[in-house]
């Protein structure tokens, strides 16, 4: 069966390492549209970290961010779904996490991804890589407000905990009501129960009537693994996790090195 849609993860996987996109690689991205193919950014990112790149990858129809928990068509503004963690989840994950590993802090984002409240403390910890926002903007919430509202997705860090050594904490209170991913980003991502990539992008799929067979999928973080085994050719980067290509059907060169655009090339022709 023949690709209709590819999907593809950005930092780390489409851009490079100084989050351009090259000139190889949109020219590629250029003939698969031109072609018919859709081609859709598949991120952590929020629709704001998207635009930022959107001119250079040429973006302008669908995009899944949130880790798929918000599907959005970037020319439109048009939401097409989203799905929000429980303030129940939120308040559960707070008061037992902070209890077993003092110091770690909470962020929402909330309202299609334009608002984010963090914590008192979480903006010292914090870069512009991180959330595409600059420390100073974040503010210095009291958990309370952090945890007053539904999240599109909620953020958990720790000062000296990695993503990797704080996710076994989280995962040993055995709470229900969410799923919880990493990204690469120094901090843990939690969505709505059942949420990853692979569930949006198996929903944006179920609406633009195309089946997995017909996906083609690019990722290099833990965040990325489900949706290369949910696609029908899923393809980890050079640079990706381990977890990542053992989820894959193939391998594919470096970020650094285009390996988005060199499978693509062979595609396309």
């Amino acid at each position: 069966m023949s690709i209709r849609l590819i999907a593809t993860d950005l930092d780390g996987t489409l851009l490079r390492n100084d989050l351009s996109v090259s000139p190889r690689t949109r020219r590629a991205l250029d003939a698969a549209r031109a072609a018919g193919i859709h081609v859709v950014p598949v991120t952590a990112r929020q629709p704001h970290g998207v635009r930022m790149i959107a001119g250079q990858a040429g973006f302008g129809e669908y995009a899944l961010c949130g880790n798929g928990a918000h599907g959005v068509h970037l020319g439109t503004g048009e939401t097409l779904f989203e799905v929000h963690v429980t303030e129940a989840a939120q308040r559960s994950i707070a008061r037992a996490l902070s209890e077993r590993v003092p110091g770690v802090l909470f962020v929402s984002v909330r309202d299609g991804g334009t608002t984010f409240v963090a914590q008192r403390g979480y903006a010292d910890l914090a870069h512009f890589e991180d959330h595409k926002r600059w420390p100073h903007e974040m503010g210095a919430a009291e958990l309370e407000a952090v945890l007053a509202a539904p999240s599109l997705k909620f953020i958990v860090r720790h000062p000296t905990l990695t993503p990797r050594e704080l996710l076994p904490e989280l995962s040993a209170l055995k709470l229900p009501g969410f799923a919880v991913t990493h990204s690469g980003a120094p901090f843990l991502e939690v969505l709505a129960e059942g949420v990853s990539k692979a569930w949006g992008l198996a929903k944006l799929c179920g609406l633009l009537d195309i089946d997995a067979s017909e996906v083609l999928a690019f990722g290099d973080a833990p965040n990325d693994a489900e949706m290369l085994a949910w696609a029908g050719r899923g393809v980890a980067m050079g640079n990706a996790d381990e977890e990542v290509r053992a989820a894959a059907d193939e391998l594919t060169l470096t970020n650094d090195e285009d390996g988005v655009a060199a499978v693509l090339e062979r595609l396309i022709g």
